[in-house]
């Protein structure tokens, strides 16, 4: 188990230590129960798209190419599959017509959401282990986390989006 002062300032070089302490386990389970409730016909990059388009909508070719680490014509291939398979479909950016979006189909959802239903489920047998106070010193943390980095993926789309 991770020990940090607890009685000490918690100083940001001790906060991102943590973090980066913490968040690889936490990771590595998430990421291995989500493959494993993924759709059996499904790849892993193709899956992580979907997962990336869950949480930033309307994402462009360009985010997923830089998330999967893949060149743009590999990340096209992929995305026609899953918009072949009816997981996701593109369309026109409204606020400029040469940009297409990435969106999840409800399918797409339905995927998304079965895996990540039996992952929380995961989780949540973990985390039956801590007494109250320290799963919503959990809950706390993960909401300020989210709100700290969420614009990240928000900032990473734009980004991208001026690549194009």
């Amino acid at each position: 188990m991770l020990s940090y002062a607890s009685n000490s300032t918690a100083s940001p070089q001790a906060c991102a230590k943590a973090l980066l302490d913490a968040l690889p386990p936490v990771i590595g389970v998430v990421r291995r129960e989500m493959r494993r409730h993924r759709v059996k016909a499904m790849s892993v990059p193709q899956f992580r798209t979907l997962a990336l388009l869950r949480s930033a909508p309307a994402a462009n070719l360009s985010a997923v190419a830089d998330f999967l680490g893949a060149s743009l014509p590999t990340a096209s291939r992929l995305v026609s599959g899953l918009v072949t398979k009816g997981y996701i479909c593109r369309r026109e950016c409204p606020c400029d017509r040469r940009k297409v979006e990435l969106v999840l189909t409800a399918r797409g959802v339905a995927a998304m959401k079965i895996a990540r239903q039996a992952t929380q489920a995961k989780l949540s047998e973990r985390l039956e282990s801590l007494d109250d106070e320290d799963r919503g010193a959990v809950l706390r943390s993960m909401e300020l986390l989210h709100a700290l980095f969420s614009p990240e993926l928000r900032e990473e789309n734009e980004e991208s989006d001026s690549k194009e």
